[in-house]
């Protein structure tokens, strides 16, 4: 016997804080009986379980590396008709979404997957798994304007946590340069608004490194399986930082 919500997120249906929501809700039943308990368990391999009057089934654990392009949503669907992950994703038979969010004008590595639970270890405020951005900024950032970045900035939300923040890449002639950052935290739109605070905005923003894992041999708009050993990586990231921030 498991946990409800337990069971949902590993059949894919969301991240377990999203699936205790569906509970609460009244959305979910287990043989015909609407269950409103967090602590309630099951046994997929014996009760029927329904989601909004559809019964679940537990999914082969599907894990990607994604090279989102820019302009396309982190979203399964959108509104106004553009482009988003799901599109990229439509031989995947099972439904897969994205591990956390990258913005529509941000492009490189993101995480997909139909496992709800390993979404939610890897995106948990506790986790702080490391992530790397290279940010193409407007003019050429002085070192102590990096050093700042690197000790913490204010921000409107707070003091953002010590980054690790190195020049990649100067061109005078462009009155650009290449930054390489990696953050510890993720809020929105955190690196863009961090070049801001320091007077050189971002022009263009990708990311290429989210814990161990990196985009090498991804073509943009492309994606490839994790092998094992590296979800067991990402898993045992997530699982250290959460000790070390706990």
């Amino acid at each position: 016997m498991e946990r409800l919500q337990k069971i949902m997120a590993r059949a894919g249906i969301a991240s377990r804080r999203k699936c205790e929501e569906l509970i609460l809700s009244g959305q979910v039943e287990v043989n015909g009986e609407v269950v409103r308990t967090l602590g309630a368990k099951a046994d997929p391999a014996v009760d029927e379980i329904k989601v909004a009057g559809r019964p679940i089934r537990l999914e082969k654990k599907l894990y990607f590396a994604f090279n989102k392009p820019k302009g396309v949503i982190t979203s399964a669907r959108d509104p106004e008709g553009r482009r988003v992950v799901a599109d990229y994703f439509r031989d995947v038979k099972e439904r897969v979404y994205p591990v956390g969010r990258l913005d529509y004008d941000t492009e490189g590595l993101l995480i997909v997957t139909n496992d709800g639970d390993f979404a939610n270890k890897l995106t948990h405020p506790s986790g702080h798994i490391p992530r790397t951005y290279h940010a193409v900024v407007k003019g050429i950032p002085h070192g102590t304007l990096l050093e700042k970045l690197a000790a913490g900035i204010n921000l409107d939300d707070g003091m953002t946590a010590p980054a690790e923040v190195e020049y990649r890449d100067v061109d005078m002639d462009k009155s650009e340069a290449t930054i390489e950052i990696t953050l510890y935290e993720g809020r929105n739109r955190q690196v863009r608004r961090m070049f801001e605070a320091i007077g050189h905005p971002v022009k263009r923003l990708r990311r290429v490194r989210f814990g161990s894992l990196t985009l090498q041999g991804i073509p943009r708009g492309k994606y490839r399986e994790l092998k094992p050993e590296e979800v067991k990586a990402l898993l045992m990231e997530a699982e250290r930082s959460h000790k070390v921030h706990k």
